[in-house]
């Protein structure tokens, strides 16, 4: 542990009272237990993670609207306004490794002892000195590691603004500090996610923390060509929505399942299990935009706010942030920023390319062969038309990477070389932005680097936690290095984010895949039927059905399962491909006796 300076008083004896600039502060103060045993087992690879954790933290600290004020070696203390904002950032910060965790050994997981006090501080310039500074780094020191230890100061703050559980710790006895300090113990673990098939109840239950589902908004401009807009102004909303911590979004596929339907809120709320549904309309008239929108309270049907926005198009973005702007305010004031964080910074000149990214996203969710070629070659034309975008070029390897995973492919190679080069233009233009480590992770995957992708998909988690296809990706990358156990959790929480997700396939495929690799072959015959219940003309679902009657020793079952996939691959080459994903040769060497106990015997190798 760090042993910050503190005097025996309590009081800092160098500060004057004639100079003393005090003010009342929360303090965090966090260390790594067991940081010198870590750098005597392995010293490069501890000091490279160190960098990584405090590069996340800070990101989280100024999130959370604090500032570092004092490193030393692996501790770090810093300053918050306010009691709410920094018990958020401390349970963020412990989520935050405690995911990451998993991905690491037991004994060389990275555990944090974090302690919170509210108190007087004295500023030294950029430091902060005195009983405050002092009594959070003793509350540190008592907390265990991965714990979380507060004095009465902070809880007292805390009272119905936040659902973490607290437990009292009764009056403990602090070095150097000559009175005694009330603490507690502040609880930051989440609930399990639910199974998957609980999410088809129609009654979801609600998260702990404001939950909202952005409908997808209608197009009133009369022209059907326009629809692409509507939905394009939607997802951005959802997006921008996703990026606030403290915020549980649905994800677009699951919203977007209600386009067209006529169906009540309250309906909406209880089947995604989300407390508020933002709804709303576009009319665009040449560069004129109408704009209404709404934010609901889904279990009354209460009205929270209502807006009416007529702009330019040139003012499409301002107009986003307007509307996420006064969504926050509505739900929780305490949440609401000077700014937005933006996703992209836009100009009138770049509308163009803005207009042919929202038709290309329109074709991609179609989810075929054909849909995935018209929306490349808009993708294409976007980066085109205004090279300083990231989005045309993220939006590539999204599609290239379907087309070799699905099969839909006329040249590998040629498509593999131009996805590479998509991700480099995308993480040349918006490396800390959650689709661009996204990208980089389905990529990676695809070309047998799982551990890079698992790292990708931990910051796209970092940068925006209801990121629904972040947590797929941290699941898939896990099964796919050889961690199939590990892979489940966050794959059933990314699930539980897009509840009705008409792709729901894919993340089912993975799932099946998982709990198979696991030695849980009945759930993993259920994920796979439910997945070719989905999309029957996708193969993979066959492929995980094959398997896992397999492993059950279903063989009859398995054979028919074979029949199927057979009926639906348009190369069993891709069969070979797939497998050589899983990177470890135990996982590769387990799926080819399955599939050879289920009938499979091609002979031909992938491409």
């Amino acid at each position: 542990m760090i042993e910050w300076p503190c005097a025996s008083s309590g009081e800092d004896p160098q500060v004057s009272s004639d100079d003393a600039d005090r003010r009342i502060a929360v303090i965090l103060a966090a260390d790594i237990a067991g940081y010198s045993r870590l750098v005597a087992l392995d010293e490069a690879t501890t000091l490279a993670d160190l960098a990584t954790y405090h590069e996340v933290i800070a990101s989280l600290i100024s999130e959370h609207h604090g500032r570092v004020f004092s490193r030393a070696g692996d501790g770090l203390l810093a300053e918050f306004a306010s009691a709410v904002q920094a018990a958020r950032c401390a349970v963020a910060i412990q989520r935050m490794a405690d995911r990451r965790n998993h991905d690491r050994a037991d004994p060389d997981r990275i555990l944090f002892r974090i302690g919170l006090n509210l108190g007087d501080v004295v500023a030294r310039g950029a430091d902060l000195l005195g009983d405050g500074v002092n009594i959070a780094a003793r509350l540190q020191a008592t907390a265990e590691p991965g714990q979380i230890v507060m004095a009465a100061s902070v809880q007292e703050q805390l009272g119905g603004k936040v659902s973490f559980p607290c437990e009292a710790l009764g009056e403990l006895a602090l070095k150097n500090i000559p009175r005694g300090v009330h603490a507690y113990r502040l609880g930051w673990g989440l609930d399990p996610p639910p199974p998957p098939d609980s999410l088809r109840t129609g009654s979801l239950p609600l998260p702990d923390r404001p939950s909202i589902a952005v409908l997808p908004f209608a197009n009133l401009g009369g022209d059907p060509e326009q629809d692409y807009f509507a939905d394009g102004l939607s997802e951005d909303l959802i997006t921008a929505l996703a990026k606030y911590r403290w915020f549980f979004v649905i994800a677009r596929n699951s919203s977007f399942t209600y386009r067209g339907r006529n169906v009540p809120v309250q309906q909406v709320g209880r089947e995604l299990g989300v407390r508020y549904v933002l709804e709303g309309s576009v009319r665009r008239s040449g560069n004129r935009l109408r704009v209404t929108a709404q934010l609901i309270e889904a279990s009354t049907g209460h009205h929270l706010w209502a807006e009416r926005f007529d702009r330019n198009l040139a003012d499409l973005f301002a107009l986003q942030d307007d509307i996420v702007g006064h969504v926050i305010a509505s739900i929780e004031p305490g949440m609401l920023r000077s700014e937005t964080n933006r996703a992209r910074r836009a100009t009138p000149n770049s509308l163009n390319a803005w207009d042919l990214l929202l038709r290309g996203m329109w074709h991609f969710h179609f989810f075929t062969r054909e849909h995935h070629r018209a929306a490349l070659d808009l993708f294409r034309q976007a980066a085109v038309a205004d090279p300083s975008l990231a989005e045309p070029h993220l939006w590539r390897v999204r599609c290239l990477d379907g087309v070799i995973y699905f099969g839909w492919s006329d040249d590998i190679a040629a498509d593999d070389a131009e996805e590479a080069e998509a991700l480099r233009q995308g993480l040349r233009l918006a490396e800390a932005d959650p689709y661009a480590c996204y990208a980089q992770a389905i990529y990676t995957n695809r070309t047998g680097h799982p551990e890079r992708a698992i790292e990708a998909a931990q910051r796209a988690i970092d940068l925006s936690p209801s990121f629904a296809l972040g947590h797929f990706l941290l699941g898939t990358s896990r099964t796919l290095a050889g961690r199939a156990v590990q892979g489940i959790e966050p794959l059933e929480r990314g699930l539980r984010l897009s509840p009705a997700d008409p792709q729901s396939f894919v993340w089912l495929q993975f799932l099946a895949w998982a709990h198979h690799l696991a030695g849980e072959h009945a759930i993993a015959i259920e994920r796979a039927r439910e997945a070719i219940a989905v999309r029957p003309d996708i193969y993979m679902g066959h492929l995980a059905l094959a398997c896992g009657l397999a492993g059950a020793d279903r063989l009859a079952e398995a054979q028919r399962a074979v029949d199927d996939l057979r009926r639906v691959l348009p190369d069993d080459a891709l069969v070979a491909t797939f497998i050589r994903r899983f990177v470890l040769e135990a996982d590769r060497t387990r799926l080819d006796k399955d599939l050879r106990l289920a009938g499979w015997q091609a002979t031909r190798g992938a491409t």
